[in-house]
C-alpha cells in the first residue's frame, strides 16, 4: 500500500513538472521566437483572408529588422492590438504616391507583390498620397487592400517600437498554408 502511494506521488509529480516545461517552452517560443496572430478584416486581401491563423517569425525581425515589401505585424497601443500590414516606406525616406505609382525618394518603385487581377477590379486602387518624409525610426505600412485598409494613412507612419515582428506563415485554413514574407 505505502509503495503504491509513494507510486502514484511520482507520478504526480512527474505529471506537474511536464505541465511546467510546456507552458515553459509555450512562454519562450512566443516570447522569442514565433508569435501567433490572426488576421482580422480584409485589409491584406487577397494575400491574407480574415480569420487566417498564422506564426510571425520574431527572431527575424529583430537579426535583419524589415525590408521594403515585407509583412509587419504592428501594435496598435490605443485599441489594444495588432494589425496586419505592409512595409512600403523605410527610415529617411520620401515616399508618395501619384496616379497608382509608387516613388520612393522620386524614383518609381515596381509593387511586385500585388495580385494584378484583384487590383484592375478597382477603378482607383491608392489614391495619391504624399510626399511623405519618414523619421530615422519610421516606417509607411499599408493593406494590400488599398480601398479597405487603416493603415499608415489613417494612424501615420509607425515607430520601429511599435513593430512587432514579421512575416507570416499560414497554417489555417489549410488551403492557405505557406509563408508570406517570411
Amino acid at each position: 500500500m505505502e509503495k503504491e502511494n509513494v507510486n502514484i506521488k511520482n507520478e504526480i509529480i512527474s505529471f506537474l513538472k511536464e505541465i511546467v516545461i510546456c507552458f515553459l517552452l509555450v512562454f519562450l517560443m512566443k516570447t522569442f521566437i514565433l508569435m501567433p496572430v490572426q488576421v482580422r478584416g480584409e485589409s491584406m486581401l487577397p494575400t491574407l483572408k480574415d480569420k487566417e491563423l498564422a506564426f510571425s517569425n520574431l527572431i527575424g525581425y529583430r537579426v535583419s529588422g524589415l525590408e521594403r515589401f515585407d509583412i509587419a505585424i504592428i501594435r496598435i497601443e490605443e485599441k489594444d492590438e495588432y494589425i496586419v500590414k505592409r512595409v512600403i516606406g523605410l527610415p529617411g525616406e520620401t515616399l508618395s504616391y501619384k496616379n497608382e505609382q509608387l516613388y520612393i525618394n522620386g524614383e518609381p518603385v515596381a509593387e511586385t507583390f500585388f495580385n494584378e487581377e484583384y487590383r484592375s477590379q478597382f477603378d482607383e486602387f491608392t489614391e495619391d498620397i504624399g510626399p511623405v518624409t519618414l523619421g530615422e525610426d519610421e516606417y509607411f505600412c499599408l493593406g494590400d487592400n488599398r480601398v479597405n485598409s487603416s493603415d499608415s494613412r489613417v494612424y501615420g507612419p509607425f515607430k520601429k517600437e511599435k513593430i512587432a515582428s514579421k512575416g507570416l506563415f499560414a497554417i489555417w485554413p489549410f488551403s492557405e498554408m505557406g509563408v508570406h514574407t517570411w
